[in-house]
């Protein structure tokens, strides 16, 4: 490891709730009348990209938008949920701005920063506002005023829902607003384009390579300031919840640039999935955390007891999760309740086929409430189950199993959201910035509102202000036509190798094992053996990978490639950073470092930092770097969900 880089978030001085207040006034601004001199690049059209995008341009600024589906529609955030958090206390039950931060500190064990934190807390309630003006249907009490359920990690109401399709409805409003904003001129929108390169020039971040994925073209475009909403990398494990186009190219390309990778070992492992139920199979499927509302978490008492649910009596039955945690009970956060899932699977108590799955079970919800007053609340998530399984889960129990579901690890970023790269800002998952090592249900959607709508049109303007352009044109530059051969030169090598095995056969292989050693639980030996594995594969990727078709047309082979060839890479860079993390926390489960009853140890002395990882060149091991984290407003302390 080389000398570290002294890492500057940017933590505006002054008391905690005052914070973003000040820095937004001490931001310098770009007048009204030159907002129209500046381009901008924002690189995806989920919550985080669609929303920039669409308040850029409502600034005046000239937005480029780039979106990897046909429709921005289409972006992965459409299949989020549960609900949004906020604390507006509407449930009148002891919530605030403080307690959503404290929770959300907490939650992710102690490892995220209490200015990002609390500037989340805040933005939260402005949130709520603006889609509300904007038409999102969210749920509503018998009165009319907006319903609040729970969520995980908390013991307030303070998720705002549309029933189980929450991304859905707050997606189509913020691409209601890129849309308005597309008509009007002021965003050019680029569908069924992929980054493949970030272009820097004199160390600032002005353009993008990407693929047309239609024609195959090679395309360039230049802006003075480049923003990635691009997403998470949960399909490096191949299975996870994420949509299949979901991948990590965009931001490692831009790691290799220049911009550090944070944390990429926090990766969330959700308890409330549909169980594998193939060797083949493409993907997972969520059902919401907002069902452990209204289901009960249970297994057989007894190991090995094969009867049907319904055949088991109340005395035989394990509610772990109730017994072991009553003060949270079946609403622990998510990597408590996937470790402890997993647990009872190895010990023999898993239900199903395999044995690994745990019973959700609404029987006590539907004859308290009624099975009306349910499917009002879960109804479309119910349909969905029983469509996949077959099953009815108004009669018999949900069976669950925890799943790679969100990436709390991504490209460093300062409280500007701006990475390590001068111009290029980072936003929603794409970032590690505000989730620590665990992140609580419903803060996915709030984090990506808030970076897009209310942070960046600050934060760039201030970029924007203080900064001096040369002009750059891509069709005569040195750093543009490098980056445009060099990622054509790899869609060559691709399809050049012609070898035996499938891209997906590689995919498969990385995931199981990452799963294996890099999953819900890690260890010294399996990480070491992970790291083996890993550059073993990706060298027989690159001798015998076979690649049909051609570049300059549609070529899903060919995409899938691409991405796969990163994932090769960063899954070792994952290894990397789980070898180098030597304590627990959060989704970081280390066996080495466990309490007496079996939960995470930190070690607040040695790792309370963000690691932060520098790309050394395709020989040399990455160069490690940390940001020390500090807590001035809460307490350290072993997180305690009893």
């Amino acid at each position: 490891m080389s000398a570290e880089v002294k890492l500057d978030a940017k933590i505006p001085d002054g008391p905690l709730a005052e914070k973003w207040d000040r820095h937004r006034f001490n931001l310098k601004l770009v007048n009204p009348a030159n907002k129209k001199k500046f381009n901008i690049i924002v690189v995806g059209t989920g919550l985080a990209g669609a929303s920039a995008a669409a308040t850029l341009a409502e600034l005046g600024y000239n937005v480029q938008n780039f979106c990897i589906q046909d429709s921005p529609r289409r972006a992965h955030s459409i299949a989020a949920q549960g609900g949004i958090n906020a604390a507006k206390n509407y449930a009148n039950d002891g919530d605030s701005v403080w307690r959503l931060f404290y929770d959300t500190v907490k939650g992710g064990d102690f490892r995220a920063r209490e200015g990002n934190v609390y500037r989340l807390a805040q933005l939260s309630c402005n949130i709520i506002d603006h889609c509300v003006a904007q038409g999102i249907p969210f749920a509503r009490d018998y009165g009319g005023l907006l319903d609040n359920r729970s969520f995980g990690g908390a013991q307030v109401s303070r998720t705002f829902y549309a029933k189980g399709q929450t991304g859905q409805q707050l997606l189509l409003g913020a691409y209601s607003s890129l849309m308005r904003q597309v008509a009007a001129g002021m965003v050019t929108l680029y569908p069924r384009r992929e980054m493949l390169d970030l272009v820097v020039v004199d160390g600032k971040a002005r353009g993008i390579v990407v693929r047309n994925l239609i024609t195959g073209e090679m395309e360039t475009y230049s802006a003075h300031a480049v923003v990635l909403a691009t997403g998470g990398y949960g399909n490096v494990f191949n299975l996870s919840t994420n949509a299949m186009a979901s991948n990590v190219t965009a931001a490692f390309r831009a790691y290799k640039k220049g911009a550090f990778f944070a944390n990429p070992c926090f990766t969330q492992i959700h308890p409330t999935c549909i169980p594998v139920h193939g060797t083949y199979q493409s993907k997972l499927t969520l059902m919401s955390e907002s069902l452990r509302n209204d289901g009960r978490v249970w297994v057989p008492k007894k190991p090995g007891d094969k009867r049907k649910p319904a055949d088991i009596p109340e005395s035989e039955r394990d509610y772990y999760l109730e017994t072991k945690y009553p003060s949270f009970g079946n609403l622990v956060p998510r990597d408590v309740a996937s470790r402890n899932a997993k647990e009872q699977c190895d010990l023999g108590k898993g239900v199903g086929e395999t044995g690994l799955a745990v019973y959700l079970d609404f029987a006590d919800a539907i004859n308290r409430y009624g099975q009306d007053v349910i499917a009002g609340k879960y109804g479309n998530l119910f349909e969905m189950y029983e469509k996949i399984t077959g099953e009815n889960p108004y009669q018999t129990p949900m069976m669950i199993y925890p799943a790679v579901h969100y990436a709390m690890g991504g490209l460093w970023v300062d409280y500007n959201l701006m990475s390590t790269v001068d111009g290029l800002f980072v936003l929603g998952e794409a970032n590690f910035s505000d989730h620590g090592a665990n992140r609580l249900g419903a803060s996915a959607l709030m984090q990506g509102l808030a970076d897009g709508y209310f942070v960046i049109p600050y934060t760039i303007g201030g970029y924007l202000a203080g900064t001096r352009f040369p002009e750059v044109n891509p069709s005569d530059n040195a750093e543009f036509k490098a980056a445009t051969t060099a990622a054509q030169a790899k869609i060559d090598k691709l399809l050049s190798i012609n070898g035996k095995r499938t891209v997906a056969e590689f995919h498969r292989e990385l995931g199981l094992i990452l799963w294996e050693y890099c999953g819900m639980s890690r260890n010294e030996e399996g990480l070491a053996k992970a790291k083996t594995l890993i550059q073993k594969l990706r060298a027989e990727f690159w001798e015998d990978v076979r690649v049909p078709g051609a570049s300059q047309d549609l070529n899903q082979s060919l995409e899938n490639a691409g991405r796969v060839a990163d994932f090769l890479e960063f899954g070792e860079l994952m290894v990397d950073d789980a070898i180098a993390r030597k304590e627990s926390c959060g989704c970081h489960f280390n066996t080495a470092y466990q309490t007496e009853e079996n939960e995470a140890r930190r070690d607040d002395d040695n790792f309370c930092h963000v690691a932060a990882w520098e790309y050394a060149g395709d020989d040399d091991s990455p160069r490690f770097h940390k940001e020390p984290l500090v807590f001035e407003n809460v307490e350290l302390s072993q997180r305690s969900y009893k």
